[in-house]
C-alpha cells in the first residue's frame, strides 16, 4: 500500500475488550493501545518522509499482522461517477497505455461497488495493486494518467484510492446532516431497500432456474437454424431489469426474425436494433452486421448487404453484454425495425431471450439514493490521510436546469463535509480538491437558450471561491456523441496541473483564461479577461473567436461574431443593436468555443447574466 508522507499514519481495527495493541512502522518504536469497552482502537504512529518499502507491524498478542512492502508518498482519491471509474481498457490507446504502466510506484485500490443505509466503520472489500502491465488496464484511466503527471514531478509513490460509481447522483456521495436529512429516517428507508431487492432478486432466481447449467458456452448461438425450445419471449424494447430480470448482469442474447421479398433481398436492408446497454454484436442468418461496445444510449442502426440475406425468413441474433446498472435491448419502439431499401419500416416483434454468462446482485439503482454511497464508500475511509480529491461527477445531475442550479449549494456542500470530517494535518485550506468540469456531449436536454450542461458547468465554476480548489475544463476535448469520451490522458494531465499548484504551491499555468467583468458599450461586449488564465489565443488560430452569443433586454440569445482586442474579447451581433448580456459555450455540446491560452488550455463557458 501507500500512506501519506509528512502525516501521523492512523491505524486502527477491533479486537477484544481491553485488548493490549502494539504497532510498529519503518523500524521505528511501538506505539501502545488498548481497545475500549466494544473492542474499538486507534493509534498514531510517527510521520514518515517518502520512502520504502516499509514493514509495518500490528500485534494484539493473539494474532500479529506483519504487512510488507508498505510505501511512504501521497495518496489521493478519486471519486465520482463513470468518467473517473472508466478504466484504461475502454480508453484510448489501451494496448499502448497498459503496456507503458511498469512503474510498482504508483498503486491502486479500488472500493467495490456498496451501500449501506448508515455509515459503516469497515469497506466492502478492496485491495492495493501495484501498476504493472497486467494490472493497469482496470485502473481509472483519469486517475492512472494523473498519478504518472505526478510521479514525474514529485518522483514520491503515489497511490490512488478509487471510490466511484458510474452514474451516481451527488446526494449518494454526502452524509445526511449536510443535506439536513432525518439519519433515522434514511436508515429505514435502506432497510426497505433491502426488502424490496430481495423480492426482486428471488423472481430473477426463479426465472434463472430453466437454466440450471449457466454459465454455458455460447459459441454457434447466432446460427440461423439455431433450436430455440430453451429460450423465453422478453418485450423488445425494454431495458431487461424491467421484464422480470432484475439484478442480472452480464451476457445474454436475443432472437427474432423478419421476412423478406426477393427483390427486398436483393437489394439490401437497414435492421434497427435499438439502444443496446452497453455492448453488441449483431448477426443476420449467421453473418455479423455490426458491432457497438459500451454504447448504452446509442441507438444501433446497422446495414444489412443483399449476400447475408434470402427470400422469405431471416433470422436474427444479438449478444448484448452489460458491464452494469441497466441491460439489454431499450430505446423507442421505432428504433426497432427492419426497413428495405426504399420502402417503409417494418416493426420488429416476437423476440426471444436466453441467458449464457450472468451473475445476479441488486445494486444498480443505489447510486441514486442520498447518502447510501457515503456511509459505505467514503466514511470508512475517513482516518486514511491523504494528499487531496479528484472529483469527476456531475453528468447524472444535468438532467434539468433545476437539477443544475442545486448543485450550486450541493458541491460546496460535499467539498466542505469532507474536508470537516477527513482528518488531514495540511494546514489551511486543508485538503486540495480538483474537479473535472462536465465534457462536451449532445445530451439532448439543450432547449433554445437553456442547457443544463453549461447550468451545471456554471455551478461548478461558482464553486472556485472556495480555496484550496481547481477545475480542470474539457469542453475542447468530449465526445459529443458518447458520454465517455476516450481521451482520458489529456484530463489527467491537466489535473495534474492543477494539483502541482494548488496542491503542491508550483507556478505553474494549471486553467484557461477567465472572464473578469464585461462592460456594453454601444452595440459590442468587451469581455475582461484576468492576467492569472495567460494570453488569450484561439484553438486554430488567428483573431475570431466562436462561441459567444449577445441578448438584449429581450432576453433572446443569437449567434454574434467575436474577435480578440488588445487582451479581450469585443462581441457584437447585428441582431442585437444594443446588448445587455453576453455568452460564452453555453450549450450542453459547445463544439466551437475556441478560446484557449497560449498554454493550450480552454476557456470554462460562462454567461454575463443570470437570467
Amino acid at each position: 500500500m501507500v500512506v501519506q508522507r509528512d502525516q501521523p499514519v492512523q491505524v486502527w481495527g477491533r479486537a477484544a475488550p481491553g485488548a493490549r495493541i502494539a504497532a510498529s512502522f519503518a523500524e521505528g518504536e511501538a506505539i501502545i493501545a488498548q481497545a475500549d469497552e466494544e473492542g474499538r482502537w486507534s493509534l498514531e504512529l510517527p510521520a514518515q518522509t517518502a520512502g520504502g518499502p516499509y514493514v509495518m507491524r500490528i500485534d494484539d498478542g493473539t494474532q500479529p499482522r506483519v504487512l510488507r512492502d508498505v510505501l511512504v508518498g501521497d495518496v489521493w482519491l478519486a471519486s465520482g461517477q463513470s468518467n473517473m471509474e472508466w478504466p484504461i481498457a475502454q480508453s484510448a490507446d489501451p494496448e499502448t497505455e497498459a503496456a507503458r504502466a511498469t512503474d510498482p510506484q504508483i498503486r491502486h485500490f479500488k472500493i467495490p461497488k456498496s451501500w449501506a443505509g448508515e455509515p459503516q466503520a469497515d469497506l466492502a472489500g478492496g485491495e492495493w495493486v501495484a501498476s504493472s502491465p497486467q494490472a493497469a488496464a482496470r485502473f481509472s484511466a483519469v486517475a492512472h494518467f494523473f498519478a504518472r503527471e505526478l510521479r514525474k514531478v514529485t518522483g514520491v509513490p503515489i497511490g490512488i484510492i478509487d471510490s466511484t460509481w458510474g452514474g451516481s447522483r451527488i446526494e449518494a456521495w454526502m452524509d445526511a446532516s449536510s443535506q439536513r436529512l432525518d439519519e433515522q429516517a434514511l436508515a429505514t428507508q435502506a432497510e426497505k431497500l433491502r426488502a424490496d431487492d430481495e423480492r426482486a432478486l428471488a423472481q430473477t432466481r426463479q426465472n434463472l432456474a430453466r437454466w440450471p447449467a449457466l454459465p454455458v458456452d455460447d459459441a454457434g448461438w447466432q446460427a440461423p437454424k439455431l433450436k430455440l425450445s430453451a429460450w423465453t419471449p422478453i418485450r423488445v424494447p425494454s431495458l431487461w431489469e424491467a421484464t422480470g430480470w432484475t439484478g442480472m448482469d452480464g451476457v445474454a442474447w436475443y432472437r427474432t426474425t423478419f421476412t423478406l421479398t426477393a427483390d427486398e433481398a436483393a437489394a439490401g436492408v437497414t435492421l434497427g436494433v435499438g439502444r443496446i446497454d452497453d455492448s453488441d454484436i449483431t448477426w443476420v442468418n449467421g453473418t455479423q452486421v455490426g458491432e457497438t461496445r459500451m454504447q448504452y444510449n446509442q441507438p444501433r442502426r446497422y446495414v444489412v448487404p443483399a449476400s447475408a440475406l434470402r427470400k422469405g425468413v431471416n433470422h436474427v441474433a444479438v449478444r448484448v453484454s452489460d458491464t452494469g446498472g441497466g441491460g439489454g435491448i431499450h430505446g423507442e419502439v421505432t428504433e426497432v425495425f427492419v426497413q428495405p431499401q426504399g420502402g417503409a419500416p417494418r416493426a420488429l416483434a416476437d423476440w426471444s431471450f436466453r441467458p449464457s454468462n450472468v451473475t445476479v446482485a441488486l445494486i444498480d439503482d443505489k447510486n441514486q439514493h442520498p447518502t447510501l454511497l457515503y456511509n459505505a464508500m467514503i466514511h470508512p475511509l475517513q482516518p486514511y490521510a491523504l494528499r487531496g480529491v479528484i472529483w469527476y461527477q456531475g453528468e447524472s445531475n444535468a438532467n434539468t436546469v433545476a437539477e443544475a442550479l442545486r448543485y450550486r449549494r450541493q458541491f460546496p456542500a460535499l467539498i466542505e463535509q469532507w474536508r470537516t470530517q477527513w482528518r488531514t494535518q495540511w494546514d489551511a485550506p486543508s485538503l486540495p480538491f480538483l474537479w473535472v468540469q462536465l465534457a462536451n456531449f449532445s445530451s439532448g436536454a439543450d432547449k433554445g437558450d437553456e442547457s443544463p450542461w453549461a447550468t451545471l458547468r456554471e455551478a461548478q465554476s461558482m464553486t472556485l471561491w472556495m480555496p484550496g480548489t481547481a477545475q480542470v475544463v474539457t469542453i475542447d476535448i468530449g465526445n459529443p456523441s458518447d458520454i465517455h469520451p476516450l481521451n482520458k490522458q489529456d484530463v489527467g494531465k491537466r489535473l495534474a496541473l492543477a494539483a502541482r499548484n494548488v496542491a503542491y504551491g508550483e507556478t505553474v499555468a494549471f486553467h484557461g483564461p477567465v472572464p473578469q467583468y464585461t462592460r456594453f458599450e454601444g452595440s459590442a461586449a468587451h469581455v475582461e479577461f484576468g492576467t492569472s488564465g495567460g494570453t488569450l489565443a484561439v484553438r486554430g488560430g488567428g483573431t475570431r473567436v466562436h462561441g459567444f452569443a449577445l441578448a438584449g433586454t429581450d432576453q433572446v440569445f443569437h449567434p454574434a461574431e467575436a474577435t480578440l482586442q488588445n487582451g479581450r474579447v469585443v462581441v457584437r451581433s447585428a441582431a442585437v443593436p444594443r446588448p445587455a448580456a453576453v455568452r460564452y459555450g453555453w450549450s450542453d455540446n459547445p463544439v466551437d468555443a475556441d478560446l484557449i491560452n497560449t498554454d493550450q488550455l480552454p476557456a470554462s463557458p460562462f454567461r454575463s447574466d443570470n437570467w
